[in-house]
């Protein structure tokens, strides 16, 4: 990782020449700037909202070793903490001491005291000086001091900061709240006993997370880079893997072109790689199944991979023949899920709700297999019926997709109060967020068909309200073939979306690159797909193989 300044105006994090620049001043310090700007719009109205002082503290990522050993896993920064403060070390703090009667806001970051040793072990200790010029920080102290700092801040006058007239109603403001896709609990840092009766752990987390669900520019140019490079490097696990390869090495491949290329070092999460009937297990690739079966020639593969760049990441996922060629059966499916990404792109803009894209992507997929025998109408029931009695979910066990930012499952889906409540009904409450849409969210759209076993026999058990429109037979077939997935990260524009995911869709795209043709094409044969840059002549070409 370098660190590269423009006459100490402006800070960049890049991974080295010719590696995509991330600017401190345009993405973290704008986030902060929008923090106070939300914080302000949100207790304006309130009584004397115009003389509350605020500050705002925050812990970040804590350096870790596995379990009873000394061994250090790469250290990757707290989401919040990284949102406002573009920090990659750990064990520091933050504090934002601002006023809502002022636009300016003084930014304290706290570091760790490091010991003389550390600089044998780990690398220079940087001054405060140079952690200040780094991070385009106001004021930087150790992380020793805090309950001083906090106390002073809080109850005597600060000079040099935003606030530097004597107290008047003033707030300690701290991070609490739930994550809605994990049900873990944020838990606030503790504070000196002199101060509880100044904190207020509620007005905060809505309001982060909600700066978090709506992305700025800067955010939008680096997910779309990060799709972009995930989209690259799905192509090239299309292009050079084989029947009889591992699937380990398709992963292998995958994070060997985003990192050689374009520094990507982490992943966004653990990637999926499943071929023949492992497709049909939604996270596989775990410890207990580690991508870790031979793959055959005929089968289908479903990999979901995804980039990170300095803390944002991708989810793309692609489905495709293992041998380079679709047989009628997988193209049927293949099409259908297809068919349902299309769909859902088409009702996509500000306004529409999230829940409404599920059933439409369902109903797609009913359709498609309606067309192959597999579901059963009646003069009575229609397929818009099945979706309303909840035979998609069947075989689209998963929402449609879910936010996307710092955290692959990204914050907001459901905040208390503020958004719709999840649904009890089967797939629908595995929807990530109920949500109407709003323009600059970033969401993916993930539409999928697998066939799998414990769910079509629920399906087909005698007492199933679903039985009377399955055919058993046709179902019969599709056991083991696996899934289909088809997974794109959009963002949500003014008047519909733009798909930042380039990589090959249809089955012609799939079976050229396949096939050794180049990639990205030079005609959008699937402008419906609205990837808005897939023959931009600055996107990247892949490149060759490596050896193996």
């Amino acid at each position: 990782m370098s660190l590269q300044s423009d006459q100490l105006t402006n800070s960049f994090l890049s991974m080295g020449p010719s590696t995509y620049q991330v600017s401190l001043m345009d993405l973290f310090a704008s986030n902060r700037k929008r923090l106070t700007k939300e914080i302000h719009r949100h207790v304006k109205g309130d009584n004397d909202s115009s003389t509350c002082e605020y500050v705002l503290y925050m812990v970040g990522g804590e350096s870790t070793t596995r379990y009873d050993s000394d061994h250090e896993p790469i250290f990757r920064q707290e989401s919040y903490f990284w949102y406002l403060t573009g920090v990659k070390e750990p064990d520091c703090q933050l504090i934002l001491d601002f006023s809502l009667s002022s636009t300016t806001c003084w930014t304290v970051l706290l570091v760790p005291r490091l010991p003389a040793e550390y600089a044998t072990i780990m690398g220079a200790i940087k001054t405060p000086a140079q952690w200040k010029t780094h991070y385009q920080v106001d004021e930087v102290r150790f992380t020793d001091e805090i309950d001083h700092i906090l106390e002073q801040r809080m109850l005597g006058n600060q000079n040099g900061g935003a606030v530097g007239a004597e107290p008047k109603n003033r707030t300690l403001l701290r991070l609490k709240g739930p994550n809605s896709d994990s049900g873990k609990l944020y838990e606030p840092p503790a504070v000196p006993s002199s101060l509880q009766d100044m904190v207020n752990d509620e007005l905060l987390f809505p309001i982060l997370a909600e700066c978090r669900v709506i992305k700025s520019s800067a955010e939008l140019a680096l997910l779309r880079h990060a799709t972009e490079v995930t989209s690259f490097g799905h192509g090239y696990v299309m292009r050079n893997i084989k029947p009889g390869m591992m699937e380990y090495q398709g992963e292998s491949l995958f994070r060997h072109y985003c990192y050689f290329n374009f520094g990507s070092r982490l992943t966004g999460y653990t990637s999926i790689c499943g071929c023949g009937p492992n497709a049909a297990i939604l996270h596989y690739g775990h410890a207990g199944e580690p991508n870790a079966r031979q793959t055959k020639s005929g089968e289908i593969c479903l990999f979901d991979m995804g980039a990170e760049y300095f803390c944002y990441g991708s989810d793309v996922t692609c489905s495709f023949p293992i041998n380079g060629k679709f047989s009628q059966d997988q193209l049927s499916i293949y099409s259908a899920v297809l068919s349902a990404q299309k769909a859902v792109y088409e009702m996509i803009k500000p306004g529409v709700s999230w829940v409404d894209c599920h059933k439409t992507a369902e109903l797609e997929i009913l359709k498609g297999l309606h067309s192959i025998g597999i579901v059963k109408t009646n003069d009575n029931i229609s397929l818009e019926d099945l979706v309303e009695l909840r035979l998609g979910a069947v075989f689209m066990p998963h929402g449609l997709g879910h936010f996307i930012g710092i955290d692959t499952h990204d914050v907001g889906g459901y905040l208390t109060g503020l958004n719709p409540p999840c649904s009890t009904k089967p797939g629908l409450k595995l929807l990530r967020t109920a949500r109407v849409l709003k323009e600059s969210m970033t969401l993916t759209v993930e539409p999928g068909c697998y066939f799998i076993d414990h769910l079509l026999n629920e399906a087909l058990a005698e007492e199933s309200p679903l039985r009377p429109y399955l055919d058993p037979k046709v179902v019969e077939k599709y056991r083991g073939f696996g899934g289909v997935r088809l997974e794109d990260v959009v963002v949500v524009t003014k008047d519909g979306c733009e798909n930042f995911t380039l990589c090959p869709r249809t089955p012609k795209e799939v079976e050229a690159v396949m096939g050794g043709a180049n990639w990205p094409p030079i005609r959008d044969e699937a402008p419906e797909l609205r990837r808005l840059r897939l023959t931009d002549p600055t996107t990247a070409i892949l490149p060759s193989p490596p050896s193996m």
